[in-house]
């Protein structure tokens, strides 16, 4: 699989994963943003500002390669994936939360993630302005993120029994596309996959704990609640990686800023699972905990 197919063939999965999106989405998660407003605006705040500072501050303190640097900065800076939505339903966040959150990125990311792409390009490579993003590679990001979603949302309005359906085909179909995505992003920088591995692992192992765990301590600082933290940390944890390599082969079209986010790719969901089962014993050992005191409250 040479550069050339992974750059025509990547746009198919990323448009099926991203009309799977559209497919779950409806109007009123976009307006629940106002019934929500605080939990909302802090894990936007998290995504948007506070991972893209972080991603800086890896690649600066490990002294990535530039255009490793700039792949980090990509998958900083891109939304939430899908399965933020299934992670949290099965350590009981407030699903809610993340469709709306989803939805929410996957719009603002139009704008925020050639934002950020364009400044890490400038700010790590020497030849930026020759590989950077110009308004037809705006339209690109446009067309592969916001479009299938549209149209998924659109199917929904017209035929919610048939998006009901598609459903589970359509992320069983996601999760496969997702994972030949990843293949086919490493098996094209096949010869330097040790060094990158040996380079990048650690890195985004830690970028991949740091942003499932500022997820769920801001908005728990900020006293709300378990469920509300719950589908914070996974929202901004599971990136959309997928979109980042989309960006980095199909729009930049360079292999070698895709291998954070591949490589991000494989480690996010084990990671995932093992912060969810910690957070589960927690809230399990707090419920325990408080029995007690409500026992003896009842009988005083």
């Amino acid at each position: 699989m040479d550069s050339a197919l992974l750059t025509i063939g990547l746009p198919v999965p990323l448009a099926v994963i991203m009309f799977g999106l559209g497919l779950s989405l409806t109007p009123a998660d976009f307006r629940r943003v106002s019934q929500n407003p605080r939990a909302v605006t802090t894990a936007l705040v998290c995504q948007l500002l506070v991972l893209p500072v972080v991603a800086f501050g890896l690649v600066e303190l490990f002294g990535l390669a530039p255009l490793l640097a700039v792949g980090f900065m990509i998958l900083a800076a891109s939304p939430g994936g899908t399965t933020a939505n299934l992670y949290s339903h099965l350590f009981r966040g407030d699903v809610a939360l993340n469709i709306t959150l989803t939805a929410i990125n996957s719009v603002i990311a139009v704008v925020s993630l050639p934002l950020v792409t364009n400044w890490a390009i400038g700010h790590f490579v020497e030849d930026g302005e020759r590989i950077g993003l110009h308004i037809d590679k705006l339209l690109q990001v446009f067309a592969i993120v916001l479009i299938p979603v549209v149209i998924g949302m659109f199917v929904r309005r017209r035929s919610p029994e048939f998006a009901d359906r598609m459903d589970r085909p359509v992320r069983t179909a996601s999760a496969a596309m997702l994972f030949l995505v990843v293949v086919g992003a490493m098996w094209t920088e096949k010869e330097n996959i040790s060094d990158y591995l040996a380079e990048v692992g650690l890195v985004a192992a830690i970028f991949c704990i740091l942003s499932l765990s500022i997820g769920y301590a801001v908005p728990r600082r900020l006293s709300m609640s378990e469920d509300q933290a719950v589908a914070s940390g996974f929202e901004i944890g599971i990136h959309n990686s997928t979109l980042a390599i989309a960006m980095a082969i199909t729009v930049l079209g360079n292999a070698q800023m895709s291998i954070p986010a591949a490589v991000y790719g494989v480690l996010m969901f084990p990671i995932a699972a093992v912060f969810g089962m910690i957070v589960r014993n927690r809230r399990v050992l707090v419920a325990d905990r408080s029995q007690p005191a409500e026992r003896t409250r009842e009988t005083l």
